[in-house]
């Protein structure tokens, strides 16, 4: 039986550790989007966090790289968690 599990979006930073999600959308200025767009972060990109604790930076894993952005800025990035 299937049983249907809404998604729901939540901030990057508010993800678990080893779970992924897709980007939905970055909120924040030009210059802050293009960066994070250089850096890999567009919509419709799986990301993975790969550590994250309640303060400090996050380590993320997109398109096979590792990079670590600032809690701050993992806020304002959007993703998608399916069910």
């Amino acid at each position: 039986m299937y049983m249907y599990r809404p998604s729901r979006i939540i901030p990057l930073a508010m993800l678990p550790e080893g779970v992924r999600g897709i980007i939905v959308k970055i909120i924040g200025g030009r210059g802050l989007v293009r960066r994070l767009t250089e850096m890999g972060f567009t919509p419709g990109i799986e990301v993975t966090v790969l550590k994250s604790s309640f303060q400090g930076p996050i380590l993320a894993m997109i398109r096979g790289s590792r990079i670590v952005i600032g809690r701050g800025v993992a806020m304002k990035i959007l993703v998608e968690v399916g069910g």
